[in-house]
C-alpha cells in the first residue's frame, strides 16, 4: 500500500482512477453538436434524394420509348391534283380526199396542135396527149350532127368532146373555126371548120396515123 494522500485541510483524496485514452462515455466537447448538425443534415438530403431518384426512374422506364424508326408522323395526304384539263374538241377538218392534181381541181385543157407528121400523111391536127385527130366522110359541115353514132362506130372513133369550149386551146398554126355540137347521148363535142373531131382507137401514142388507111376517114387538115 502506498502512502495516504491528504489535501492541505487533511482530508483524505479520492483515489485517483487511470482513464482511459477513449472511452465510450468521453463526455463530447462542447461544440460537437454544431459540427454533427451539417454531416446529418447532408445524411438527411441524401436518404430523401432516394425515394426521388427511384420515382424518376421508374417513370422513365415505365415511358413509351419513341421508336428509332421511320418517323411516327402522320403521312401528310398527297395534293389533290387537279384533273388535267381535257383540249378542247376540235372540229375535225372536211375530209378532202386525195390531193388533187392539176388536172383534178379545174377543167382539163386540150391544145389543138398541128404536127408535121411524115411520108404521105403531113400537116395534121392533134389534140390530147398529141393524138391525131380525124374526119369522117359522111359528116356534114356545120350541120350540128355527128353521123358517127353509138355502137360500133364509137367505140373505134372516139369523138372529141369537153364540157365547155374554154377548154379547147388552138395553137398558132390553127387558124379554121372551132366551136361545139351536141350528140345524142348529150355529150358537147368539138368541131372544126363545121366538121365533127374524132380519135382512131388503133392509134396508141402520139404521132401515130392508122386510121388515115380507114375508108371514109381521113386526119384533120388545119
Amino acid at each position: 500500500m502506498g502512502a495516504r494522500r491528504v489535501n492541505v485541510n487533511g482530508r483524505p483524496l479520492k483515489p485517483i482512477v487511470p482513464v482511459p485514452a477513449y472511452s465510450t462515455w468521453e463526455r463530447k466537447p462542447p461544440h460537437a453538436h454544431l459540427e454533427e448538425r451539417p454531416i446529418m443534415g447532408r445524411r438527411q438530403l441524401a436518404a430523401a434524394a432516394v425515394p426521388l431518384i427511384l420515382i424518376l426512374a421508374a417513370c422513365s422506364s415505365g415511358a413509351t420509348p419513341t421508336p428509332a424508326g421511320p418517323s411516327a408522323a402522320t403521312p401528310s395526304q398527297p395534293a389533290a391534283s387537279t384533273p388535267p384539263s381535257h383540249p378542247a374538241a376540235s372540229t375535225p377538218a372536211a375530209s378532202t380526199g386525195p390531193a388533187a392534181s392539176p388536172t383534178e381541181g379545174a377543167a382539163e385543157v386540150y391544145e389543138l396542135k398541128v404536127a408535121a407528121g411524115s411520108g404521105t400523111v403531113t400537116n395534121y391536127l392533134t389534140a390530147e396527149a398529141g393524138k391525131t385527130l380525124y374526119l369522117f366522110a359522111k359528116d356534114t359541115a356545120d350541120s350540128g350532127k355527128s353521123a358517127c353514132g353509138a355502137g360500133p362506130c364509137h367505140d373505134n372513133w372516139p369523138p372529141l368532146v369537153v364540157e365547155s369550149l374554154d377548154q379547147v386551146k388552138p395553137d398558132s398554126g390553127v387558124t379554121g373555126a372551132v366551136a361545139l355540137i351536141t350528140r345524142d347521148d348529150g355529150t358537147k363535142q368539138v368541131t372544126y371548120k363545121g366538121l365533127p373531131l374524132y380519135y382512131f382507137a388503133g392509134d396508141k401514142a402520139a404521132g401515130d396515123t392508122n386510121g388515115a388507111t380507114i375508108p371514109n376517114w381521113s386526119v384533120a387538115k388545119p
